[in-house]
């Protein structure tokens, strides 16, 4: 019994690990690299195995950073079943067909550069009949229920709270006599979010797979994070512009419609026109309105007084180009959600050009932005910023709210393994190698738990795990 990272490993994107029981192989998730050019180029490389020898997947959510290379999986070869739960399928559906036209685009246009350096063209990872034939390989298993996926390796996946049907993943895993359990986050959710149910804690687990994205970092606690939003709603309500917040397309943007659905009248919102300005988060948010038993204890209950979570009067979908346009056009009024998140692409950039040298304008931050991201340049409070070329003037006032994030900070993992009998070992993953450096030190310090950041391409042994 073998387990190998390959992806996501002393990094936070990319996920992928190979576990070997026997002469079967399982890989949990296969996802794209993203963040700097010279990063994503490596998405471009082949796998260090062969995917025809695959025998199944195991998914753990639909983010792309956890799924995005699975089209080109299957378009190498890989021929077996990808389990995941229903709802991460449905987002799937919308994720991957977005990625592929996505990297269909970049393509054609890093091209164009390569062909005037002499470079010879790169090939899409993959086209949309790639995702096509992907989506067929699905197969949906419901939280705690025990699903064989090949002989010898049996999973139940569990709520991981982080976005709709993200799991923590379960493996049993039987070669001769001898059986191991291997737990993996996942991506665990931030305790307390809106809509969805908190992170479940196992007790059981030989080997604990555990992401670190957040090792280093502790949020703010949400009820402080909701009077913030509530100071930035007062100090709005009267004025004469736009306000702009640029949201991920999936998780952050239903989260802020929700919230505001629920705080309707305490916010002042009956005066706005509430645009969500995305097709993948209106695909995504229709996704959200259907999983209705995912919902926690107060969205449950929103929905059995309220009705869908989302509905406001004043709410419109903006899916096409010309919806998109005409919203540039209103000059007050207008509250738009629109991606991407850090503002590198999508929408927001356009509703940015046209608004963001107002003074009048306000913007409202809501998510962790990406060093050199237009996002970024935003909150640190640079005077221009750069769309198409063009340097534009920031004249907006930028708000930025830093407890809406999707993922659980330090302590939160910390009380996730905390919930483990026998201190089982700890390989970290999805995280940089500084958060990593700084949770595995308090992991031996306060549990006496024997934690490192796992290595790419090393491989651990799960049947000496004692010499961990």
């Amino acid at each position: 019994m073998k387990l190998t990272s390959y992806g996501a490993a002393e990094e936070v994107t990319g996920s992928c690990h190979l576990l070997e029981v026997g002469d079967r192989k399982v890989l949990l998730d296969c996802g794209l690299i993203q963040g700097r050019r010279k990063d994503e180029l490596r998405n471009h490389d082949g796998f260090p195995f062969d995917p025809s020898t695959l025998d199944a997947v195991v998914l753990s959510h639909a983010h792309i950073d956890h799924s995005g290379r699975l089209p080109m999986l299957v378009r190498l070869g890989f021929k077996g079943p990808i389990y995941t739960h229903e709802a991460s399928a449905d987002l799937c559906n919308v994720l991957l067909k977005d990625s592929a036209s996505l990297n269909e685009r970049d393509v054609q246009f890093r091209n164009k550069i390569r062909a005037r350096k002499g470079k010879p063209p790169l090939e899409p990872l993959y086209s949309k009949q790639d995702v096509e034939t992907t989506l067929q390989r699905f197969r949906t298993v419901r939280y705690e229920q025990d699903q064989l996926v090949t002989d010898g390796v049996s999973i139940k996946l569990y709520d991981a709270g982080h976005i709709l049907g993200s799991a923590i993943v379960e493996l049993t895993l039987s070669e001769g006599d001898e059986t191991r359990t291997v737990v993996f986050s996942g991506d665990l959710g931030h305790r307390g979010a809106p809509i969805l149910r908190d992170f479940t804690h196992l007790e059981h687990a030989d080997l604990v797979l555990m992401e670190s994205t957040y090792g280093n970092r502790l949020h703010r606690d949400w009820s402080e994070t909701m009077e913030e939003v509530s100071e930035i709603a007062e100090a709005v309500k009267h004025s004469k512009g736009n306000i702009l917040i640029p949201a991920f397309s999936v998780g952050r943007s239903q989260m802020i419609l929700y919230m505001f659905a629920r705080y309707f009248n305490e916010w002042g919102l009956d005066r706005w026109k509430i645009f969500l300005d995305s097709p993948m988060a209106i695909e995504a948010s229709e996704i959200y309105l259907k999983h209705t038993s995912l919902y926690d204890e107060t969205a449950a209950a929103y929905y059995e007084e309220h009705g869908p979570l989302l509905n406001m009067p004043n709410l419109s979908f903006s899916k096409s180009p010309q919806d998109s346009m005409a919203v540039n056009k209103i000059q007050s009024g207008a509250i738009v959600i629109a991606g991407s998140g850090m503002c590198t692409g999508g929408r927001i950039r356009h509703h940015l050009k046209h608004n963001v040298w107002k003074p009048e304008c306000h913007v409202i931050i809501a998510g962790y932005q990406s060093p050199g991201s237009t996002g970024r340049k935003l909150v640190d409070g640079e005077p221009f910023i750069k769309l198409w070329g063009q340097r534009i003037k920031v004249a907006a006032k930028i708000h930025t709210v830093g407890g809406l994030s999707a993922h659980a900070d330090q302590q939160g993992m910390m009380d996730w393994y905390a919930s483990f009998k026998g201190k089982p070992p700890v390989l970290l993953v999805h995280g940089e190698k500084k958060a990593q450096k700084v949770l595995a030190k308090r992991l031996r310090k306060e549990h006496g738990a024997r934690a490192r950041p796992a290595k790419k391409g090393k491989t651990t042994d799960l049947l000496s795990l004692e010499s961990f």
